[in-house]
């Protein structure tokens, strides 16, 4: 890059690179993202209202559930008429207008099996005397008269149906008892979540004020952690500034550090030129007739006719003369001159200081913002004020007191009747073990009398011939029928009984229950006497009803929107995230704060970067330097000339001219080694101070404007960007802690809608209601009378199969039978003509 080419290619690339530079520094700084929350940027609270929930209760599928269905579907068959409305409301508002037509008309189905089961009372007591008075007068059950050839197909016919039979009384005994003791399994819990379930729902309501300053009190865990994230939001802020301008900061320091380089070095560049080409100009002064002389000398010796073969040299000697004119080079004392005095500034201080107030920022901010955040602590004691303001300005239990005295109530006159309940059912149950156990020993009757039976005939070879086996099977089976007779009008009485309990709650209650006809019924004006209207009991709103606040309820509705508190009390109003955070919100954007005053170049630096720069250094016409240098300091070398004359030192025969030639050469080696080498090594020393200004000329004026270019534009940028900044990790900072005040609200407003003024747990009860009394009570209830109805019908055909299987285990009174067959019986008995009796 010596030539002119290279030197404007070098100037126009640094002009670029400075321009680039400068507009880099210009440019406003890229926004930076804040940092995304992490899992330590989710609060956790801490769950204070969860001990008086009611938790919900589902049906749960069982074995039996198609047994249930089939009961379901026969009690809709016998019950087709919708709830009673007109009979309803006349039997709660005048008892005695009730007309007993009316309950006919509606229970009409009931009124049918009731005659049924009557009939089936009084028959089968009837027809057990019958069968008894039959028995003594030997008619019934006796022995048949005359073998035929049918009997013992009609012998196994019979003994299948009575095993049909008693298989299905089998199965219905099994399926009763399963069901009776489900009941008794879930009647005695069923019947505690009752006072259990009144209870936790005043316990509910009358925890409420308790239950919202529980959670007001939670404020505490978003308040802990924004004191603790202000502890350390100055010196945050201060080392995001710091890291995103050290770069900027740091290039521009270090650039000026390499101009003030240049400076220091240039200067002693251009001193030791001053002075070498002094030195130069006063040794060549010196030479020049010292070897004009010895030129002399060697010319007139080697012109010597004496000498011989000299005349070769002669040439050489003749052009002996002084070669590089350093007076012609251009001077360095005009820029020395404006150098003079430089550098007036100590830039090695002035740089150390300017990163040290750089790195001193973090520190700087911590400072700064020290009264800004006593501010904000104290701000956040205010907004604990105002958090309290939402359990103060909570309803109060004046507005719950309807509600938990209805309860207090309910749960007092429950507790009678689910005694009373309790009792019933523990004669039902007791009832149905014995019942379904005779059922079970008529059943053993049944299987030994045929199992003795059967074996009494394979080992009797005559029909007429007497079997004790076969008589006591016929024993058995007359046993079983005896039993069957005498508790089958109880069996039906407890049938009806629990039949006309279970279908009326599965008909009336549970079935309008589940299609929402009841809560149309209690909705309806005029259905409930004044004493029973709930929406005045439980404090509704007047343009409420039941059904209305059970889905309000169940959709998760608060007791303030249920209890006409909701126009006087807005929750969503109170928990908006602007009333708690405003104070908070303007403290912070009004802050500012100058972080980034930096002064890298002061005055006097400047100046005298700016006077390095008009000094005329890259002005010099350091080609003309070049030019010099590369001529030796004697034209002619010396050390060749002076071999030359050793040589033809040894060719002489004169001693004289011999003697003078070896004189004339130690001569000019002096000079060379003397003068010529001492001033060869000044001009290596001018030739490296040379290449130096040399090359730093062609760039200085571009990199010292760069420089100051740069300089200014990061001393006026700094205080700009750390504003940014600033602005940013504030708005960072803020956007982060009004995320725990959003999550602390919304956490709330949750919880007090589901949990702690919530009106969802009254919606529970009654689903829970639903499911104890239809799912978990009345459906093995039905199934336990359905099951030992069955029992009961099935004893009938039980009875007939019996007797008539009875004359067949015991001997033949006549073996003759009117017949012209010669076939035999089947007890290999030859066949004999048959008399007509």
């Amino acid at each position: 890059l010596t030539g002119p080419p290279g030197s404007l290619l070098a100037a126009e690339a640094m002009r670029v690179a400075g321009l680039l530079l400068v507009w880099a520094l210009l440019c406003p700084a890229s926004t930076q993202q804040c940092h995304p929350a992490g899992p330590g940027g989710v609060l956790r609270f801490t769950d204070t209202h969860a001990e008086i929930r009611v938790p919900a209760l589902h049906r749960v599928p069982s074995s039996l559930d198609p047994l249930y269905g089939l009961v379901r579907r026969c009690l809709d068959l016998i019950q087709q008429n919708p709830l009673p409305t007109e009979l309803l409301r006349a039997a709660l508002n005048d008892p005695g207008s009730v007309r007993t037509s009316q309950v006919v008309q509606y229970e009409l189905g009931y009124v049918v099996c009731a005659a049924v089961a009557l009939l089936f009372t009084v028959a089968m007591p009837v027809a057990g005397m019958c069968f008894c008075y039959c028995r003594s007068r030997r008619r019934c059950g006796g022995r048949l008269r005359a073998h035929r050839r049918s009997l013992g197909c009609r012998r196994h016919c019979l003994l299948a149906c009575l095993s049909l039979t008693s298989l299905v009384i089998l199965i219905s005994v099994i399926c009763a008892f399963v069901t009776s003791q489900r009941v008794k399994g879930q009647m005695e819990p069923g019947l505690g979540a009752v006072p259990t379930t009144l209870h936790t729902l005043r316990q509910h309501i009358t925890h409420v004020p308790q239950g919202v300053q529980m959670v007001v009190d939670q404020f505490e865990v978003p308040r802990q952690q924004i004191i603790s994230d202000l502890g350390g939001l100055s010196r945050s802020v201060g080392l995001s500034i710091h890291t995103q301008l050290k770069a900027m900061t740091y290039a521009a320091l270090a650039e000026l550090q390499d101009r003030a380089g240049d400076l220091q070095t240039s200067l002693h560049h251009l001193q030791i030129v001053d002075k070498t080409v002094r030195a130069l100009a006063s040794a060549r002064a010196e030479l020049e007739p010292a070897l004009r002389e010895r030129r002399r000398r060697v010319v007139v010796l080697l012109d010597d006719p004496r000498c011989t073969s000299c005349a070769s040299v002669l040439g050489t000697a003749q052009s002996l003369e002084l070669g590089a004119d350093y007076s012609k080079v251009p001077s360095v004392e005009k820029v020395l001159k404006a150098l003079s005095g430089l550098p007036r500034s100590d830039f090695a201080e002035m740089i150390r200081q300017g990163n040290g107030t750089f790195n001193s920022i973090p520190e700087l901010a911590v400072e700064r913002m020290a009264q800004v955040i006593q501010d904000l602590r104290d701000e956040m004691a205010r907004m604990t004020e105002k958090v309290q303001s939402i359990a103060d300005g909570f309803p109060l239990p004046d507005y719950t007191r309807p509600v938990s005295e209805a309860l207090v109530k309910a749960e007092d006159r429950s507790r009678p009747y689910l005694q009373q309940v309790e009792r019933f059912e523990q004669y039902r149950w007791i009832a149905g073990t014995v019942l379904c156990s005779i059922i079970l020993l008529i059943l053993a009757c049944n299987v030994t009398g045929m199992a003795l039976g059967t074996y009494g005939l394979s080992k009797r070879e005559d029909p007429s011939d007497y079997e004790c086996r076969g008589e006591a099977g016929a024993k058995f089976l007359l046993v079983g029928v005896g039993l069957a007779f005498l508790f089958s009008w109880l069996l039906v009485l407890l049938v009806f009984a629990t039949f006309l309990v279970g279908g009326n709650i599965q008909t009336l209650v549970c079935r309008n229950w589940v299609n929402q006809e009841i809560y149309k019924f209690i909705d309806t004006p005029g259905n409930l006497p004044p004493s029973m209207n709930l929406t005045r009991q439980l404090n509704l709103r007047r343009d409420s009803n039941l059904s209305a606040t059970y889905r309000e309820c169940k959709s998760g509705a608060g007791l303030w929107e249920v209890l006409q508190l909701d126009r006087s009390y807005s929750l969503d109003e109170h928990l908006k995230t602007s009333k708690y955070t405003a104070d908070f919100q303007k403290r912070l954007s009004d802050f500012t704060a100058r972080l980034g005053d930096v002064r890298l170049l002061r005055s006097e630096g400047r100046q005298d970067l700016e006077t390095f720069a008009r000094s005329g250094v890259d002005e010099v016409d350091y080609r003309r330097f070049q030019e010099e240098m590369r001529n030796p300091v004697v034209q002619t070398s010396l050390p060749g000339l002076a071999r030359s004359l050793e040589g033809l030192q040894k060719m002489q025969r004169n001693i004289t001219v011999a003697g003078r030639l070896a004189a004339e050469a130690r001569a000019l080696w002096q000079m060379q080694n003397s003068t010529v080498q001492s001033q060869e090594a000044l001009v290596a020393k001018l030739a490296e101070s040379v290449q130096f200004l040399s090359r730093l000329a062609p760039h200085l004026q571009e990199r010292v404007k760069t420089t100051l270019a740069t300089t200014a534009s990061v001393e006026a940028r700094l205080p700009v960007q750390a504003q940014q900044i600033l602005r940013q990790e504030i708005g960072c900072f803020t956007r982060k802690e009004l995320r725990y005040l959003a999550q602390y609200l919304n956490w709330v407003g949750q919880t007090l809608r589901e949990d702690v003024a919530s009106c969802q747990p009254l919606a529970t009860a009654l689903d829970n209601g639903r499911v104890i009394l239809c799912d978990r009570i009345a459906d093995p209830w039905n199934a336990f009378w359905f099951s030992l109805g069955c029992c009961t019908f099935f004893l009938i055909p039980n009875i007939i199969f019996a007797i008539r299987l009875t004359k067949h285990f015991r001997p033949i009174r006549n073996r003759l039978i009117s017949t012209g067959s010669e076939e035999t019986c089947p007890f290999h008995i030859p066949r004999v003509t048959a008399l007509k009796l």
